[in-house]
């Protein structure tokens, strides 16, 4: 029996960037995070970290290199039961249950979608890449299939540029291709909650802008939490942003008052200035 995760019963709301993220306390939290700590063998590697992600808000992570944040976006839909030595302490609630305690992990994964920083374009044909979920989750109906395979890809930007190759292997699709294909692979499972980490590394500039342009449609049916270097890239897309560093959550606010000068720690100011990192 395939195990449900229930939504919330709060409705969510669908803002703009420079909307209501003063109150964040009249919306649904769809990510609660509550005093994490991750460790290495020992070593941290992330201290303490409690924060909400909201309901079809574009939440942004950023920071330089080791602050943590590969590290915490592992722990969401439970990664780190892939690494024996990563030891994970704290809470983390997805549509208000704690996922420590849903028995259904490919359930969860499902509902939580992720994308990696380089393209992984599985040994199957472009259809197949997408297929590939609905086909696991029991769907067999090759009509209900193509609708998906071509939502999917709709959705994620690629469907004009593939629709009469469908049959070509995804790995010879160029590497914005592929990191849309893979986005497109992600978006077959319908999740709530999209996970992107550092997409647009091995992306062109054309290419990354199309893909925010996608990721800022997307907000309207899902959330979206975006691991990103490029500070401006979080300037665009993010409603609210939290800065990493050396294993902290220093700050968390919304993103045009931290890029602005509103922030509380001058670290945060030092980095999205570019004085380091």
């Amino acid at each position: 029996m395939v195990e449900t995760l229930e939504q919330p019963d709060a409705a969510a709301e669908t803002d703009s960037v420079t909307g209501d993220e003063a109150m964040p306390e009249s919306r649904a939290v769809k990510l609660g995070v509550r005093d994490l700590s991750i460790s290495y063998g020992g070593v941290a590697a992330l201290r303490d970290v409690s924060l909400d992600v909201y309901e079809n808000e574009i939440f942004g992570v950023i920071g330089p290199a080791n602050a943590g944040k590969t590290s915490f976006l592992k722990t969401l839909n439970l990664m780190d039961s892939f690494n024996s030595n990563m030891q994970v302490e704290g809470d983390i609630e997805f549509n208000g249950r704690n996922i420590r305690a849903i028995k259904n992990v490919y359930g969860l994964r499902s509902r939580i979608g992720v994308v990696f920083p380089l393209p992984v374009g599985l040994p199957l044909t472009i259809y197949e890449n997408v297929a590939l979920s609905p086909r696991l989750r029991g769907i067999k109906d090759k009509q209900e299939l193509d609708i998906i395979v071509e939502r999917s890809l709709t959705r994620a930007a690629l469907w004009d540029e593939v629709k009469d190759r469908l049959d070509s292997l995804g790995s010879l699709l160029s590497g914005g291709q592929q990191q849309r294909l893979t986005i497109a692979r992600a978006l077959s499972q319908d999740p709530e909650l999209l996970i992107l980490d550092e997409f647009s590394i091995a992306v062109d500039p054309v290419t990354t802008m199309r893909i925010e342009d996608v990721l800022k449609e997307l907000k309207s049916e899902m959330t979206i939490i975006l691991v990103t270097n490029l500070v401006q890239q979080a300037r665009r897309l993010a409603n609210r942003t939290a800065f990493f560093l050396e294993g902290e959550c220093v700050e968390i606010g919304v993103t045009e008052e931290l890029f602005s000068g509103s922030v509380k720690d001058q670290r945060t100011r030092d980095y999205v200035e570019g004085k380091f990192g």
